[in-house]
């Protein structure tokens, strides 16, 4: 989130697109009600109507995977008719920068693509530079060399007309979504899995991060692009590295083509090598020295070519190369997509491992059932008992980054243990396996810094464990041995550690920051509340607050300024941390003028160019910006498996960059014509992900005990269906028998002049736990989004007849 929660309260108008927060996310319905009671207007966007719907003011359904379509109409109709903020766009944007002259869109496609390898050189997609390397800037908007008239002529293709064919939705009700968003400021978007997993999965959210720039819509109390994430924790694990693209606090991990730390520089910047320095002397210590690189080749190199994502390890299970998988937290037999090669790849591997409170469907995939045959699996399957969130305490970091503090009183059942102690028990086993090995490859292993003494009886000592982990991840002084106070802190040189870059301050004086509890003062009103827990970073709770200010450093917003320019006192100050390269120069600086200090430009990115920020005291660029791998503005392309022709491109009708299928005999393509229907996958308020902790729960199963088909009236009468009638549901890879639930939530779609029906069902159920029942994902696509692999589960192609 680019705010927190309590700050949604700020809104006066909420656009709520791929997320029904009224089931999945309630605790931002406290927070969203208390807007609406103060005027705000609630617009939700969703193919089907839910709790989330029967709250908002404004409900637009469209198909499912059309977001793009439906936010570049707005973006273009706002771009036409002149209503977006002028001063935010001119100074806290890139609009004003030059395009490079070989940068061009047409065929489907943006200048660069090779097609036989289905990815973009991304050579052509930044800007004409100067002398010093820095962008060139226009005089005005006008000019048709710069990014703002880039842009103009990009999004003119989305006119209504366009947009109603593809989406459904009407050319009012997307007029009503724009002028609201216009009228009612400051204005936030929420998101969740409903945007993410598709295809376009990245450019669905860049469609959301152009909106909010051209509306001023970021940085202000009340603003913002927030995700909500799907569990407590899920922000601190992608924080610290669980996603396989990165290194903690989202540094690139170096290819097998980066020899050294300079060569990592090239491509990351020297803002960014303090914060990769300060994390390998948190882990290797003593060892990691200037001379040897701070052992940076100590670090694994990944095939530059290759995919790392969950999808993989399956697939190359198959290849016989995946020999073992430890699954914590994740039952992948239930969640993944497209669930034969799950199962496929778990029988071929030597051994499986898995960490979880109960023996969920990935701990027991051999077992007998229809088409599974015990007797044809080799595969070692391991069941380490794990601990619940209740039973061990630690640190959690919420979606708006709120690092709290849980506790427990409760000890965990027979030999179930803390994650923290199976992973140090296992670490130090296999280390005194390995030790006296000379080998290179072991050499991380037998260096990393791993000294942890504590009884694993003793629930005192396990508290402190805990703590001394989370001291490592806020980093020391080594020359003084103190606990490092804010990032400003950090060093290049290896005299300061850091296990997180994000997260110096959270220790800060040797106090555990996240065990505050003061929820009585809240300077600004603003539900800050800047001494309860502690945000990351330096305890900011609304990122890029210094866009709230213009190019003077005075609030946009006086009734809701959160930070400013103090003159006399010759600073930056305000109710919150200050989101500025350094606090004491001022907006007459070119500090000052950063807004947007994370990428390399420092302004907000309509086109995501290609950018390397130069560094006056060095050949190595100072920082880099990122751009998606299929490109650098957000473009419409219709879902893998899609009922229509794409209308804008019909040459290329999905994403250019998906490589689908990749293993031929277990990923079909189902076809319009065999599988007439739209259907789209979500969670419940009953069930939560897997079901692996709610399906063991007797009265959630009674209140939502098995998966069904929910479908519109029309498509009832069609298949000859009431509800409670048992419905056969197919796709091109797999089939299951559920229920028909007939309801007025889903609408048949007309989709440029064809009727579309879309059907919803949940995917929480599997062969384990207490209520057994067939998994949705047996019907999934398991193709992916070119930058993260996310599957897309909210699109795909299938039929229905009675059973």
């Amino acid at each position: 989130m680019t705010n927190h929660w309590i700050d949604l309260k700020n809104a006066k108008v909420f656009l709520i697109e791929g997320s029904n927060c009224a089931e999945n996310h309630p605790m931002s319905m406290k927070w969203i009600m208390k807007a609406k009671e103060n005027g705000a207007v609630i617009i939700h966007v969703d193919p089907r109507y839910t709790r989330t719907s029967e709250v908002a003011d404004i409900f637009v359904r469209i198909r499912p995977g059309t977001d793009i379509a439906f936010l570049n109409c707005i973006i273009n109709y706002i771009l036409k008719e002149k209503l977006y903020d002028e001063d935010f766009v001119l100074n806290q944007t890139n609009a004003l920068y030059i395009a490079d002259d070989a940068f061009d869109f047409k065929g489907g496609v943006f200048s660069g693509y090779d097609e036989a390898a289905r990815k973009y050189d991304n050579s052509s997609w930044g800007y004409d530079l100067d002398g010093d390397k820095k962008p060139k800037k226009a005089k005005s908007l006008d000019d048709p060399r710069c990014i703002f008239s880039k842009i103009k002529k990009f999004f003119e293709r989305y006119d209504f007309k366009t947009t109603e064919k593809i989406t459904g939705t009407t050319e009012e009700k997307i007029k009503l979504v724009a002028h609201t968003m216009v009228e009612n400021k400051p204005g936030t978007i929420l998101y969740a899995l409903g945007m993410t997993q598709h295809t376009v999965g990245v450019q669905n959210i860049r469609s959301f991060g152009v909106l909010q720039l051209l509306l001023g819509n970021v940085g202000k109390p009340g603003s913002g692009i927030n995700a909500l994430r799907g569990e407590p924790n899920v922000q601190g694990s992608t924080d610290m590295a669980c996603l396989f693209g990165y290194l903690p606090g989202y540094l690139a991990p170096p290819n097998h083509n980066v020899a050294d730390i300079d060569t990592w520089t090239k491509g990351s910047g020297t803002f960014r090598r303090t914060f990769l320095v300060n994390l390998m002397k948190a882990w290797f210590g003593d060892h990691a020295t200037p001379e040897n690189d701070f052992c940076f080749s100590l670090l694994p190199k990944k095939n530059g070519k290759a995919n790392y994502s969950l999808f993989q390890i399956f697939e190359t299970a198959l290849e016989g190369k995946m020999k073992l998988a430890y699954f914590m937290g994740q039952n992948p037999l239930v969640t993944s997509p497209n669930l034969n090669v799950v199962q496929e790849g778990l029988s071929k591997m030597e051994m499986v491992v898995v960490q979880d409170l109960f023996e969920i469907e990935t701990a027991a995939f051999w077992e007998k059932r229809e088409g599974v045959d015990p007797s044809a699996i080799d595969t070692e399957v391991i069941f380490l008992p794990a601990a619940a969130f209740m039973e061990r305490e630690g640190s959690l970091t919420n979606s708006g980054r709120m690092v709290q503090w849980r506790y427990t009183g409760i000890k965990p059942p027979g030999e179930a243990r803390p994650d923290l102690v199976i992973l140090d028990m296992i670490f130090k086993k296999v280390r005194e396996l390995y030790a006296g090995s000379t080998e290179r490859k072991d050499e991380a292993l037998l260096k990393a810094t791993w000294d942890y003494n504590y009884d694993y009886d003793d629930q005192e000592q396990l508290i402190e464990f805990a703590e001394e982990v989370l001291k490592e991840i806020n980093g020391y002084d080594l020359t003084t041995g103190e606990l490092l106070k804010s990032i400003g802190e950090l060093k290049p040189d290896g005299t300061t550690s850091s296990g997180n870059w994000v997260y110096p301050g959270v220790f800060a004086n040797g106090e555990n920051l996240s065990k505050r509890k003061d929820n009585e003062n809240d300077p600004g009103g603003l539900g800050i509340y800047p001494g309860f827990a502690w945000s990351w970073p330096g305890n900011m709770h609304v990122l890029y607050n210094r866009a709230s200010c213009d190019s003077k450093g005075r609030p946009y917003d006086k009734e809701r300024a959160v930070i400013w320019w103090d003159e006399k006192a010759g600073r930056w100050t305000g109710y919150d941390t200050p989101d500025v390269p350094n606090a004491e120069e001022g907006p007459d600086t070119p500090s000052g003028q950063r807004p947007f200090r994370m990428s390399g430009e420092g302004v907000g990115r309509l086109l995501a160019a290609t950018y390397k920020d130069p560094n006056p005291d060095s050949d190595l660029p100072r920082d880099s910006s990122s751009t998606p791998a299929d490109g650098p503005l957000p473009e419409f392309y219709e879902p893998v498996e899609s009922p229509v022709d794409n209308i804008l491109h019909p040459e290329v009708p999905y994403n250019p960059c998906v490589k689908y299928p990749r293993v031929e005999s277990l990923q079909p393509v189902g076809d319009r014509a065999d599988y007439p229907y739209v259907l789209m996958t979500s969670s419940l308020a009953e069930h939560w992900c897997a079901g692996s902790v709610t399906r063991n729960i007797p009265w959630l199963n009674e209140m939502y005990p098995e998966p069904v088909a929910e479908m519109s009236e029309n498509l009832a009468a069609t298949l000859g269906v009431a509800t409670g009638d048992w419905v056969k549901v197919r796709s091109a890879r797999g089939e299951i028998r559920v229920k028909a639930y007939v309801t007025p939530r889903m609408e048949t779609m007309l989709i440029n002049g064809e009727d579309i029906e879309v059907v919803w069902m949940p995917y929480n159920w599997g062969h384990k736990a207490l209520s057994r029942k067939p998994s949705t994902n047996y019907l999934t696509i398991d193709a992916g989004d070119p930058n993260t692999s996310i599957q897309e589960t909210k699109a795909c192609l299938v039929d229905i007849t009675r059973a």
